[in-house]
């Protein structure tokens, strides 16, 4: 982000750069009496001096047990000081006593506790513990006598019996039960939380969600910390957080988020986040300048809280733009819905603000106070990142959001009447650096180059290949933050773990047709790949412009297609009546486990496009498949014994030539041709030197519509029935079926293949061929629920090959049609 404005400036506020919050003001000038300190402690010591070892007044040890009538004399004199400086004094059941100095904020957050006891051994010197009382009397005497005034309580504790030398047990009212911090986190709060439990030699439990990247898993647990990863979200770690700290004994929530029954931390915390907004106002100040705008982190919204009310609260009430992920945009839907909302969200760079809710204690003052509300994608927040770097600021994503929401804010409405040539913007930074995962771009608009990203993505399918299937994780995360992006409905879809599918929907008014297209995004191996499979490189093949790459032909590019006419159609404003989905689905290569995950979770449309590289024909039928498995069954015997052994594999071949001949009988479609059948395996035998017990023949039907399954294995059973007419000694297993695909077929004159074609030839200039196709594909299982379906999408080359590329024009020109159907069709 360039401020090439002169007039106006940018403030960046961190914990180590040009503005920093931990800085304070002057207090170097508070300096205390070390005489008077000296003097009091020793005059002090005359109640309870013994074991004299010395000629001077002060060469004594002390012998001031607890509750005896030394210490009794030094508590009366300790009290009589604090309430002179203006305390309150508070002695609680155990004798403890604690001196209170009221801060500005009149917070009711716990004070800032100075001290130590007053009691000693019996044998005990002059400095054990007395000398923490005396130096923490003598803060609250400097302070009295310069007129500071902190913005917290702060005061004075003396324990009881600390020593445990008459009563024991030693430290009885000083003392706790061990405690544990417990804490849910999407990075710096509970690294936070973990590092004040280290100083008080304290347990810290911190829960994460399983989001986390391992990077910050380990800066927490570098604190001393035992991270908890939760298999949900950050709204699960909370509730599980919250959880544990009620079963542990000595369990203590320590989290920034309110909800119903736990409101008092979080309040103290926002509290806690004001005193940085006192030091950036007065280091603005040093500066000669004033604060018109704020950009800060919201999270679960603990600081915007914070920030919001202090910016508010001046005569000259500061604007305030709270910043979120895309991916986790809790205060942006709340402030659209009017009332909070719950969000799911998804992978980021900026995991400490990948919340899902917004605190309870501060939606009422976000919702009245926050000017705007902007979300950024991770891309941009990277960006500003390495912008800073350029500008010896080392800060996190997080640190860098409110950068890159400044620059996203400069292109909206908004920014006319919150920002000027003058403006001092002063941008929050919460986070130092630390490693993460270089996003790629979402902000990518057209076909050609968001097929050229989707393929630089490996999805490779981990069914088909265990060696090197990376499954659809990756992609499935691109493409949520690429419709979050956008503000376009998405939903996550994974019954199987790591198969995940991502479903789009820009919503229509109502009323109107809704339309989906369906595109796989998982790709075959590639092992099987010459060159650089993920390259996603422009190329020119045959003259022609291409994009290279495993799975842009088959089908990110399709896909693409889809995905850049929904954002346009989205872009246009035009006012759809029905809904546009886009399911990007897991699986098809091999099973298909997506598009029937998505079936399964009831979506439905009028009507669907599938993407597949058709090169450009509308395709409306296919054949379908069905695989069998057949045993046929022998006797096992050594090969030396033919008496006893009975050959399996050679009694396959009476099946396999009755195979051959019920293959001339096969059906014939008008438009998909013959069914046809193929052993695609044989398996039997153990060793050369044994009759084969069983030989096993997988058989592969590629089917048209008059066959179905249970036709088919009734086909079989006769067949293998008339072999043991003609042989008694054949014995076989029942035919079993492992794998079921239906047929597509959709008649050429249905309204929606004519209402397609019409749109094609619109954009084209000529009509598309309408044939069918000899692959199967997951129009069939749309078609099987009722979804009249088509198959149509780019032209290119290489399917599953040792080279891929799909055209860049076709892309277009898809595109584009594709853009003029959901107009058409949703209108």
């Amino acid at each position: 982000m360039q401020f090439t404005k002169r007039t106006g400036c940018a403030l960046f506020a961190n914990s180590a750069k040009q503005f920093s919050t931990t800085s304070r003001r002057h207090l170097s000038g508070l300096k205390i009496n070390h005489n008077r300190l000296w003097e009091t402690l020793h005059e002090t010591c005359e109640w309870g001096a013994a074991h004299r070892y010395g000629k001077d007044s002060t060469d004594t040890g002390m012998a001031r047990l607890t509750l005896t009538d030394a210490d009794a004399s030094v508590r009366r004199w300790l009290d009589d000081e604090v309430r002179n400086l203006g305390c309150t004094l508070h002695v609680d059941q155990m004798g403890n006593m604690f001196a209170r100095q009221k801060g500005r904020l009149n917070s009711s957050a716990p004070m800032i506790a100075m001290g130590s006891h007053l009691d000693t051994q019996p044998r005990g010197g002059r400095y054990d513990g007395i000398l923490g009382v005396m130096a923490a009397l003598e803060v609250l005497r400097t302070m009295k006598e310069n007129g500071y005034q902190t913005n917290y309580d702060v005061g004075l504790v003396n324990w009881t019996n600390e020593e445990g030398a008459r009563f024991p047990k030693s430290m009885c009212s000083s003392g706790e039960a061990p405690i544990t911090l417990v804490a849910a986190t999407e990075g710096n709060h509970g690294r936070a939380v973990a590092f004040i439990a280290r100083l008080l030699d304290s347990k810290a439990d911190i829960f994460v969600p399983r989001s986390m990247d391992d990077s910050t898993q380990q800066l927490i647990g570098s604190e001393g910390a035992r991270v908890i990863v939760v298999q949900g979200d950050y709204d699960q770690a909370v509730r599980e957080a919250a959880d544990a700290a009620q079963a542990l004994d000595g369990g203590i929530l320590v989290q920034d988020t309110a909800f119903d029954g736990y409101e008092d931390i979080p309040s103290w915390i926002v509290e806690g986040y004001s005193t940085m907004m006192m030091e950036v106002d007065e280091q603005i100040a040093k500066e000669g300048l004033q604060c018109n705008l704020v950009v800060t982190p919201v999270g679960v919204g603990s600081l915007a809280h914070a920030v919001a009310r202090h910016c508010k609260s001046r005569d000259a009430p500061i604007s305030v733009v709270a910043a979120e992920p895309d991916s986790a945009p809790c205060l942006h839907s709340s402030l659209g819905s009017g009332k909070p909302v719950a969000v799911q969200t998804s992978s980021t760079i900026m995991d400490g603000m990948n919340c899902g809710t917004v605190s309870t204690t501060a939606w009422s003052d976000l919702q009245k106070l926050v000017d705007a509300c902007v979300t950024i994608s991770s891309h941009e927040c990277h960006a500003a990142v390495e912008y800073l770097a350029t500008k010896s600021i080392r800060a996190g994503p997080c640190g860098a959001a409110s950068l890159a929401t400044l620059k996203r804010l400069s292109a909206t409405n908004e920014a006319q009447t919150l920002l000027n040539k003058d403006s001092v913007v002063v941008l929050l930074s919460t986070e130092g650096p630390r490693p993460y995962s270089i996003p790629k771009k979402v902000s990518v608009e057209d076909s050609v180059g968001l097929t050229q990203v989707l393929t630089t993505i490996n999805s490779s399918n981990p069914s088909l290949s265990l060696a090197d299937g990376a499954g659809e994780n990756q992609i499935a995360n691109y493409l949520t933050a690429w419709f979050a992006h956008r503000g376009i409905e998405h939903h996550w879809i994974e019954t199987v773990p790591g198969r995940p599918s991502i479903v789009g929907v820009l919503r229509g008014s109502g009323g109107g047709k809704s339309l989906m297209f369906n595109g796989h995004i998982d790709t075959v191996s590639l092992s099987s790949y010459e060159k650089d499979p993920l390259s996603g490189t422009l190329g020119e093949k045959d003259g022609r412009q291409v994009v290279l790459g495993r799975g842009c032909l088959d089908m990110k590019g399709g896909l693409a297609a889809a995905l850049a006419a929904v954002s346009a159609a989205k872009a246009s404003g035009n006012n759809l009546r029905g809904d546009v989905i886009v399911a990007a689905v897991s699986d098809e290569e091999d099973a298909s486990q997506g598009t029937r995950d998505l079936l399964a979770a009831g979506w439905r449309a009028d009507a669907a496009v599938i993407p597949e590289p058709t090169m450009g024909q509308v395709v409306t039928a296919h054949k379908g498949f069905l695989w069998v498995e057949v045993d046929i069954l022998g006797v096992a015997a050594h090969g030396s014994n033919p008496a006893a052994g009975q050959d399996a594999i050679l009694y396959a071949g009476w099946f396999l030539r009755a195979l051959e001949q019920y293959q001339q009988q096969l059906p014939v479609d008008d438009v998909l041709g013959p069914a046809s059948l193929h052993c695609g395996l044989i398996q039997g035998g153990e060793e050369p030197s044994s009759y084969p017990a069983k030989c096993t023949i997988t058989v592969e039907f590629r089917t048209i519509p008059c066959q179905t399954q249970e036709s088919i294995l009734g086909d079989l059973n006769n067949l293998l029935e008339g072999i043991v007419r003609e042989n008694p000694k054949f014995q076989y297993s029942e035919p079993r079926a492992t794998m079921f695909r239906p047929t597509q077929k959709l008649a050429t004159d249905h309204p929606f293949v004519e209402r397609a074609l019409a749109c094609a030839t619109s954009v084209l200039g000529n009509t598309p061929q309408v044939s069918s196709a000899p692959f199967w594909c997951d129009a069939a299982l749309l078609s099987e629920v009722g979804i009249p379906s088509i198959v149509y999408g780019p032209s290119g080359e290489g399917l599953h090959s040792k080279e891929e590329w799909v055209e860049v024009e076709s892309l277009q020109q898809h595109e584009n049609v594709f853009r003029r159907l959901i107009e058409d069709f949703c209108q």
